[in-house]
């Protein structure tokens, strides 16, 4: 087998992906092209469906957490300003809580 054929993916986890991309991202195509091409492969509707429910459960969580960002940044337009102090180099360090990367959707699909 050629490197080009190893490394190429079947048609169906391309259009998997390419399903999930469009619906995550709001693609007005909406992805129904992919669904058609998966219907022709043979992918079970259960396989398309569980793909639907994770680009939409990202896709509500990436909206969420832009809602609350924006919402952050819009109170903190009307607060009065704070007194300049010093700046120390380690008051911003990120500490990580917690170990998932994502929560699963409403049926327990991982989204990782």
């Amino acid at each position: 087998m050629s490197e080009s054929n190893a490394n190429s993916l079947h048609p169906s986890i391309v259009a998997l992906v390419s399903l999930a991309a469009n619906i995550a991202s709001n693609h007005p195509k909406q992805g129904l092209c992919q669904v058609d091409r998966l219907k022709e492969y043979g992918v079970a509707k259960e396989q398309i469906d569980a793909v639907i429910e994770i680009a939409r459960h990202i896709r509500d969580e990436v909206a969420q957490a832009l809602d609350t960002s924006f919402d952050e940044a819009y109170e903190q337009g009307f607060q009065p300003a704070k007194p300049k102090i010093k700046v120390d180099p380690f008051a911003n360090i990120a500490v990580v809580e917690g170990g998932a990367c994502c929560t699963p959707t409403k049926s327990g699909q991982s989204c990782c």
